[in-house]
């Protein structure tokens, strides 16, 4: 299989696709934010930390504004506003399915987050269902699971699909296969499709963690024959507490309600009647409504801008990133598997002599910049990845900085960063 064929994340665009890509790529809010710096003067921020939440952009901004005059609570009530709340929310349903390129018959379950979304998918497991997870893993895809089976780091993306493929042929039962799109440690793409092939060859069933591919790149579910797809709205420049599990129906709809209460029953006597439908089956209480408004409008926005100015934009300012960061004596960059892996934004090093938190306070304390310090939720990863450089490293110390971009980054930003970093080394 070529590089092509397991790494894009959609098929080649369509004439129309690429006709909507003259539209302008929309502004986030904050972009003029100004914080102090040491000495008492006020620097733009440069947010350099999308990976962990994306600014709001404008277009959603704009969307729930929109809809808080006639905000009401969806689903059974008779008024104009709440028949005007439960239209918006199931539209915005609609649109996201539409994002990822779902089925038509898969369900679109509104969560909190990615990592209650996967947690929701782990409850509702058949009995008897063992995981297969990397150890590369956000925490969120590596713990929810009550059997698994834990793989080591695989030294290229062929060793990743040959290691699920010999994990998967020796377990009986039900089995999933999770496994992250993008890294949220250090950017790098999975081959997913190839993983997706050699699940169902097995008759096992894969789970993606697109929470850092989605903001990047084109998704498309049914094209990679994905079965379940979660990701977040913060990370998408939808800060409003709303995520999303996608997939498909079977398990969801025969799961024991995610929470029990109102909306997920049909009625109640001496026992409840669950919803046979996945959605009210586990969208108890009221939900979220403008944070499902919200992601349907980051997922229209990107939509509408088209992914290749996007992508050419991040790629030419992540080399940037990248080159500036090579030419600093001392400065180490994270990698799994090599330099030329494709990736997204998200670079994630570690500095000589300095530990990641007095990199990362004095980035924001001296130049306004704001980067991300620690194991990033990922701790044997991360374990992984600095012990194997110069020999090992102290368990509970061991951390590293990363920086992400997305809309809203300049190259002022960037520069800013390779400057500081410069600055902090020659000290």
């Amino acid at each position: 299989m070529s590089t092509l064929t397991i790494f894009n994340s959609a098929p080649a665009e369509t004439v129309a696709a690429r006709h909507q890509e003259s539209r302008p790529i929309p502004a986030v809010l904050g972009a003029d934010l100004e914080v102090p710096v040491k000495g008492g003067r006020l620097v733009t921020y440069a947010n350099l930390d999308y990976a962990a939440s994306a600014p709001c952009l404008e277009p959603v901004n704009a969307a729930v504004t929109a809809a808080l005059p006639a905000y009401s609570s969806v689903h059974r009530g008779a008024g104009y506003a709440s028949q005007l709340t439960t239209a918006r929310y199931e539209q915005a349903r609609h649109t996201v399915r539409a994002f990822v390129g779902a089925r038509a018959e898969d369900a679109v379950i509104f969560t909190r987050n990615t990592t209650d979304a996967t947690n929701l998918l782990a409850r509702c497991l058949p009995e008897g269902t063992t995981a297969v997870v990397f150890d590369t893993e956000h925490h969120a895809s590596l713990l929810p699971w009550q059997r698994s089976v834990r793989l080591a780091p695989p030294a290229f993306p062929g060793a990743a699909v040959r290691a699920a493929d010999e994990a998967l042929a020796g377990i009986d039962g039900p089995k999933l296969l999770v496994v992250t799109a993008a890294s949220n440690v250090t950017g790098e793409l999975w081959p997913i499709a190839a993983l997706a092939h050699i699940a169902h060859r097995h008759g096992a069933r894969i789970l993606v963690d697109a929470a850092q591919l989605v903001p990047h790149r084109r998704l498309n579910l049914t094209a990679l024959d994905l079965d379940y797809v979660v990701f977040s709205g913060h990370k998408l420049y939808a800060p409003f507490g709303a995520g999303a599990l996608i997939g498909r129906r079977d398990w969801l709809s025969d799961g024991e309600p995610y929470l029990k209460g109102g909306g997920a029953v049909r009625s109640v006597a001496d026992e409840a009647e669950w919803h046979d439908d996945a959605e009210p089956r586990h969208e108890a209480g009221t939900p979220n409504v403008l944070g499902a408004i919200a992601l349907a409008a980051a997922c229209d926005a990107l939509s509408a801008t088209g992914w290749s100015p996007l992508v050419r934009e991040e790629e030419r300012l992540i080399a940037r990133l990248r080159a500036g960061l090579a030419g600093i004596d001392g400065v180490h960059e994270l990698s799994l598997w090599g330099p030329d892996h494709p990736r997204v934004g998200i670079v994630s090093f570690v500095v000589d002599g300095h530990s990641a938190r007095e990199v990362a306070e004095a980035l924001s304390n001296e130049y306004g910049i704001g980067v991300r310090d620690g194991k990033f939720c990922a701790h044997p990863f991360v374990r992984h990845l600095l012990g194997t450089k110069d020999g090992g490293c102290e368990d509970d110390t061991a951390s590293a900085v990363r920086a992400s971009i997305g809309i809203g980054t300049t190259e002022e930003h960037v520069d800013r960063l390779i400057g500081a970093l410069r600055d902090l080394v020659g000290r």
